[in-house]
């Protein structure tokens, strides 16, 4: 299991990201039509996995702005957004932002959270995720992986993006 900090507290996380050079777990998640999405829709595409508490908090927020932002200038890129939020949630958001660029995913009904070691097991948000990305490529390796240290922080985006060569 991997630590992060929340609100300056140590909290467990139920494993680990999956590592770089590893082949990345399948999932499955709910989108906004309440269907299913599974990574293996994204096969020979390169993908960002953006996972994250909330969207109704202002860096997860910022982080799915940010991604939007960044992939509309590669269209190659799939970025995934991946929140215990139910889709209702992360569809108002995005209508009212106008995130056009990424996947918004639910992992309301599925074992993301423990497939990818990112459940927040103990604190305040036990039983939502921790904040990381993993870039997945065309062959469905891990080629980044970031767990953020402080749920509150943003992910490297820079980091996640030279990854992808961009």
């Amino acid at each position: 299991m991997a630590q992060v900090l929340l609100r300056g507290n140590p909290i467990n996380t139920s494993g680990d990201l999956p590592a770089v050079g590893a082949k990345a777990p399948e999932f499955t998640l709910v989108n906004a039509q309440l269907g299913e999405v599974k990574l293996s829709d994204f096969a020979g595409k390169k993908v960002v996995v953006s996972i994250f508490p909330s969207i109704d908090t202002p860096t997860c927020a910022t982080s799915t702005r940010k991604f939007n932002q960044e992939v509309a200038a590669h269209p190659g890129i799939n970025v995934v957004t991946v929140s215990a939020d139910l889709p209702f949630a992360l569809t108002r958001f995005c209508a009212a932002e106008g995130i056009e660029n990424v996947h918004t995913l639910s992992s309301f009904r599925s074992t993301f959270g423990q497939d990818y070691g990112m459940t927040l097991t103990e604190g305040p948000l036990a039983g939502v995720l921790a904040r990381g990305v993993v870039v997945v490529d065309e062959s469905g390796q891990v080629i980044h992986s970031e767990l953020v240290n402080n749920v509150s922080d943003e992910p490297d985006y820079a980091a996640a993006l030279k990854a992808l060569g961009v």
